[in-house]
């Protein structure tokens, strides 16, 4: 029998997103590869995590790489050291680095000449931060490290464009969602129905999401009913009377609330692919975003859904679709994730790609 290749995934940012993307990634190449995963614990990461993961994926514990930025120089420091000793451990013929942060710091340990080392942002922190000091900073880091001997792998084309200008060497595979494992959640669960016409969003309020924009396309459409699933720090910018803040929900729950509602509004600074964007498509609902990277690759205005650069534009749309419910444009999109945006699509290309270095 052949010897599997080995490949290591390594993941600071184990939550949210990033933790469906990356579990989901280490399920499907376990037949195929040996799979190693060094992650470490966040406020977002669940506490049955490992449930999520194939039990043949070698889980590999790493606190060292739970550190607050590239400020931190004393973690950073114990971070490199301790992914240099999981490399000479496991031997890898792939790194696969998983966000920002691990994707900074795996540059700096791995020379890539052992193993191939690809870096997938799931988002570039420059973009997703706005215009500050803080973003041109990363923005800094990423042009240094795009000389380094890696492999930028982005979640979809707009993203891969922004790459081509910070590294050398770029390449990208569209995030889809396990459509077998969605479809079985939906089955189980009642629609959780408001009075109104409902606009909803998932996930931090936060600077990335934009707030202080959701805030105003809810105080031009006081007739509809505005839900914001998550919290966060920018909580109190979210002053319509007609916004529902939810907090966090379980996954099922959270699912309900979007099973029931009309609309999903994804009105982000950017995105790599959103999970949840993908999901409302295949759910059928309209969906409206904002023009840039991530959302701009998936969502075609007036195709599949709309895209807007404006708060009176979202608004607009909205109040259209509560009088005629643009049917055929969430028919498009929920084609368009049974063609494309899914893991079995994704799993294929991933596998080509992982074998063709």
């Amino acid at each position: 029998m052949k010897k599997k290749k080995k490949l290591l995934m390594v993941c600071e940012a184990f939550g949210g997103g990033v933790f469906a993307y990356v579990s989901q990634l280490c399920n499907d190449m376990i037949n195929e590869f040996d799979v190693y995963l060094a992650y470490s614990i966040r406020e977002q990461t669940p506490k049955n995590y490992k449930e999520f993961v194939d039990p043949r994926v070698h889980m590999i514990e790493v606190n060292a790489l739970n550190i607050k930025g590239f400020q931190d120089s004393f973690h950073i420091i114990k971070s490199i050291k301790e992914l240099k000793k999981i490399e000479k451990e496991v031997q890898p013929n792939i790194i696969h680095l998983h966000s920002s942060l691990a994707g900074g710091l795996g540059r700096i340990a791995y020379n890539g000449k052992k193993s191939k080392v690809i870096y997938t942002p799931h988002g570039y922190a420059h973009i997703l931060l706005g215009k500050n000091r803080k973003s041109f900073g990363y923005k800094m880091i990423e042009k240094i490290l795009g000389f380094t001997n890696s492999i930028t792998l982005t979640c979809c084309e707009s993203e891969n464009e922004i790459a081509k200008g910070l590294c050398k060497k770029t390449f990208y595979i569209e995030t889809g969602v396990n459509l077998d494992e969605l479809s079985s959640y939906l089955k189980e669960i009642q629609p959780v129905k408001r009075d109104k016409f409902t606009v909803f969003t998932l996930g931090r309020i936060c600077t990335q999401k934009q707030p202080q924009l959701f805030n105003e396309i809810a105080t031009l459409v006081p007739e509809a009913k505005f839900v914001w699933i998550g919290n966060g720090d920018d909580e109190s910018l979210l002053t319509a009377p007609n916004i529902e803040i939810t907090g966090w929900k379980s996954r099922k729950e959270a699912l309900a609330m979007a099973k029931g509602a009309d609309i999903f509004l994804l009105c982000s600074l950017g995105e790599a692919i959103a999970m949840s964007l993908i999901e409302n498509m295949y759910m059928k609902k309209l969906i409206l975003v904002s023009n840039v990277m991530g959302n701009k690759s998936v969502i075609h205005d007036n195709v599949n859904g709309y895209v807007c650069t404006s708060a009176e534009e979202y608004a607009g749309r909205i109040k259209d679709a509560m009088k005629h419910y643009p049917e055929d444009l969430c028919e498009n999109a929920y084609q368009d994730v049974l063609n494309r945006y899914n893991t079995n699509v994704m799993k294929k290309k991933y596998i080509e790609f992982y074998h063709g270095l």
